[in-house]
């Protein structure tokens, strides 16, 4: 018998709350015409299964950097801190005419028998290429922090808005690694 009420009180339950009605700004209806344009772009703004989404690869030796106390080099008894590249994630979205994506690699910095802690800058450099053709490529000033007891720190480097053609091919890839230079932006 008792088996029966809570039966019949969760079933009661449900259909009160199949009943209960919700204010129309939950439900996405307003009056506000900023309202319909704010789903208008939302509808604009297709997700793309990943499948479709330009896989993200670290540029053969470009994942580590390493940097040692002046006039050392190579040596590892002057080695400040090494920093690498590991894990990378991407997700991508469509627009009207382009597929942007956003890119993310987790990264670890280690500090050298010469090195301190503190807040470093590393270059990285992110790319997208379908074959010979560059869609994007942008160098960014990265700061890293070194931790202060000496141990090893993780960090999580994001780039967004990575725009390209959204008809690119199937051979669209995009790359990540550490490079020198300028922090101008550069497209091809």
């Amino acid at each position: 018998m008792t088996i029966g009420r809570f039966l019949g009180i969760s079933l009661l339950a449900v259909v009160a709350g199949c009943n209960q009605t919700d204010k129309p700004a939950d439900l996405g209806v307003t009056s506000d015409p900023s309202g319909v344009q704010a789903a208008a772009q939302q509808q604009t703004q297709v997700a793309v299964i990943q499948g479709s989404c330009p896989q993200v690869f670290l540029r053969d030796g470009t994942a580590v950097l390493q940097r040692f106390g002046k006039g050392a080099k190579d040596d590892p008894q002057n080695l400040a801190y090494q920093v690498t590249l590991a894990d990378t994630t991407r997700q991508c979205v469509m627009n009207e005419n382009q597929l942007v994506m956003t890119i993310v690699v987790q990264g670890r910095v280690v500090v050298g028998p010469a090195g301190a802690s503190g807040t470093v800058t590393v270059p990285i450099r992110v790319s997208v290429m379908d074959g010979d053709t560059a869609h994007y490529s942008e160098l960014v000033q990265f700061p890293v922090t070194i931790p202060p007891d000496g141990s090893a720190g993780q960090f999580i480097f994001t780039q967004s808005n990575v725009s390209i053609p959204g008809g690119s091919g199937g051979f669209t890839k995009a790359y990540v690694g550490f490079e020198e230079g300028s922090a101008k932006k550069r497209r091809k």
